[in-house]
């Protein structure tokens, strides 16, 4: 049983990571926390707005 129980968080985590990159947040940061928050991860994740995309052409010069 406590196989079943690792191998859920751990895909809870990849599908976290996941979720904040479409959110334009840190994938790596993302995985990391939800190691650790699990579930209360995702329901930040779920709640938080998608994040601007930045311009890497947005010259100000």
């Amino acid at each position: 049983m406590e196989d079943q129980y690792v191998v859920g968080w751990g895909t809870l985590t990849l599908i976290n990571a996941g979720l904040a990159q479409g959110k334009n947040r840190s994938g790596l940061n993302w995985f990391l926390i939800s190691l650790f928050l699990g579930p209360i991860a995702t329901l930040l994740l779920v709640t938080l707005d998608k994040l601007p995309e930045e311009d890497e052409n947005n010259n100000s010069d």
